[in-house]
């Protein structure tokens, strides 16, 4: 049995595959190991009744992670599923390169995330090319649902959020600012805060205010990541993942268009992909 693992910040999507065949398919908290311990990680495993039942038939392992970027971050994650899953071989990865198999498989092209965070990076058919991008919801995730749900607070508690738009948003949300200070600054994992404001966000796009921060937001993510990389690799392919980039993907096509960039293929979540992948090697 082999399993692939695609993690955001919000949610881990798994699939359990056999022969070929996905016999399990189902999301459990993310797993985020920039933000998480061991033994929060262990304790996800723990409460999900497939991977209790299943753990000494998985042989192989691929996970795919935000926050696993670094060697010691991989290495934490890496322990945890081999503490839990003894009979497999585990491999943990970068989100970023699970898009790319995802969009590419074996082509080459940029590929970019615009999901609860955001990167992008260019992929030679085999692996990333490394570059200076993914510093994180506090310093960067332009145009991720991260960085949408900080506009939305700063502009609430700056009163420069328009009121009726603001009514619509605390009735929503009845939150204040001593409730915002202390999910961001005080309390474990405030990515996930942030991220709970998505479906709002989605919910009201067509809103001016809101259409404003999402478009805002996509083109300071396509300045900051995608243009670099589309001067560096001329004529290349640009493929998207994540939730931002399918749910406003029309938006995302008509900037991209202005700064003539050709864009492939747009998908929400890469697990589906990344599962035939896998089974085919297998």
């Amino acid at each position: 049995m082999i399993v692939v693992v695609y993690s955001g910040s919000r949610y881990a999507d798994w699939r359990l595959a056999e022969k070929g065949r996905v016999l399990y398919g189902f999301k459990t908290t993310g797993i985020n190991p920039y933000v998480m311990d061991e033994r929060a990680i262990y304790q996800i495993f723990n409460r999900n009744t497939h991977l209790i039942n299943n753990a000494e038939k998985i042989r192989r392992i691929y996970f795919f992670g935000a926050g696993a970027s670094s060697e010691d971050r991989q290495e934490k994650v890496h322990r945890v599923f081999q503490e839990f899953f003894k009979n497999a071989k585990v491999k943990v990865h970068h989100d970023i390169l699970a898009s790319a198999i995802a969009t590419f498989g074996n082509e080459k092209g940029i590929v970019g995330i615009i999901g609860s965070g955001s990167n992008a990076a260019y992929y030679n058919g085999k692996k990333i090319v490394p570059n200076n991008y993914g510093l994180g919801y506090i310093m960067a995730d332009e145009g991720s649902s991260n960085w949408l749900a900080r506009q939305l607070l700063r502009d609430l508690l700056s009163d420069l959020m328009p009121q009726g738009f603001r009514e619509k948003f605390l009735q929503s949300h009845p939150v204040d600012r001593k409730i915002i200070m202390e999910k961001i600054y005080n309390q474990p994992n405030p990515n996930i805060f942030l991220n709970s404001f998505s479906d709002f966000i989605l919910e009201n796009k067509e809103d001016p205010y809101m259409s404003g921060i999402i478009k805002r937001g996509l083109e300071k993510y396509i300045k900051t990541y995608v243009l670099p990389l589309s001067e560096a690799y001329p004529d290349s392919v640009v493929n998207f993942t994540g939730s931002v980039a399918s749910k406003y993907a029309p938006w995302l096509i008509e900037l991209a268009e202005e700064y003539h960039m050709p864009i492939g293929t747009i998908i929400h979540e890469p697990v589906q992909n990344l599962i035939k992948y896998y089974t085919s090697k297998n």
